[in-house]
């Protein structure tokens, strides 16, 4: 196979500059990685966050190739790669932040540990907008909280990235799924088979309407800020609440009260510490079997965009103006 010397690439080199398409050296690979031609990459709001340098806890020294999520064909393995090879469908969470380089690029250089065999039934599209969002929901509702069938979850946020996703994790886990959001987005929410409940509604009355007062067993927070304060009203005796934006202050009696237990969810931090990489990869193969039963979809947006046209989609996350996952195709 011919080796392409150069790509094509998004560059940022000022904070929240456009992006420069740039023609630089196709990536090396080390022994344990895998260079991926890159088919499409998935658009996250921490992605305008990093472009912004609003991100404290997800630095990316400039200059620097942006795009956490990626989907595409592996071209070439490093000599301890065992479990792909060249013509391989993959994707994974791999990049975009800590000085490693993203997926808004032809080609990545990418860990082996990251990624995972596409689901045969998703397209690269469909495929690269699930890493960030599937390996969240699961960090929470499966590694802190330990899901099982039966239990009551409730889910803040249901029809956003984290949330549609988390949704379908836990009815595939058999539980029984409800979820809050805003009007508009009702129908959204129960397509998926979750509960609806106004997110405006005091935790008390939805407590006492949907659990008998209760309250839930697992309560997954994806918003944060008063969210978080009201999920710790809303979990049961001994029971969890889990939290992907727990960085406020918060009250912890409520929860002390109910003697029920916190945890966090940082996705980031195999990217950025190098530990519990390959648990990542195992997380991913959790989704392609998810998804290949049929109990997993990812809502996407169906407009398209490209390396030129990155800055639209992320101007459309900022003006939450989404309707779906966004993905650039590369």
């Amino acid at each position: 196979m011919t080796r392409q010397s150069t790509m094509r690439a998004a560059v940022l080199e000022t904070h929240n500059a456009p992006l420069r398409i740039s023609t630089i050296s196709t990536p090396d690979i080390g022994p344990s990685e895998v260079l991926v031609r890159v088919r499409a990459s998935g658009v996250n709001p921490l992605d305008t966050k990093i472009h912004a340098g609003a991100a404290a806890h997800a630095r990316h020294p400039l200059p620097a190739i942006l795009g956490i999520d990626l989907a595409g064909t592996v071209e070439r393995t490093g000599d301890h790669v065992t479990q792909f090879k060249p013509g391989d469908e993959v994707y994974g969470m791999t990049g975009g932040v800590g000085g490693v380089p993203g997926s808004l690029a032809e080609f990545a250089a990418v860990g082996a540990d990251l990624l995972a065999l596409k689901p045969g039934n998703l397209n690269m599209r469909e495929a690269a907008a699930l890493p960030l969002i599937f390996i969240t929901a699961w960090e929470g509702l499966i590694d802190r909280a330990a899901l099982k069938a039966g239990q009551k979850v409730l889910i803040h946020g249901g029809a956003g990235g984290v949330g549609h996703v988390a949704i379908q994790i836990a009815r595939a886990f058999g539980a029984d799924v409800f979820a809050t959001g805003s009007p508009s987005q009702r129908a959204t929410i129960e397509s998926l088979g979750a509960v609806f409940i106004y997110r405006d509604v005091a935790p008390e009355d939805y407590v006492t309407e949907q659990t008998g007062g209760r309250g839930f067993d697992i309560v997954f927070d994806t918003v944060g800020g008063k969210v978080l304060d009201a999920s710790f009203a809303a979990v049961r005796r001994f029971g969890h609440v889990v939290s992907a934006l727990g960085w406020g202050t918060h009250a912890l009696a409520p929860l002390s009260f109910r003697a029920a237990t916190y945890s966090g969810v940082f996705t980031l931090l195999p990217l950025l510490s190098g530990e519990g990489r390959a648990h990542h990869g195992e997380i991913m193969t959790e989704a392609t079997r998810l998804v290949e039963a049929g109990k997993l979809m990812p809502r996407l947006d169906a407009r398209h965009f490209t390396l030129e046209s990155v800055g639209d989609a992320y101007a459309l996350i900022r003006d939450h103006a989404t309707k779906g996952k966004l993905v650039v195709d590369v």
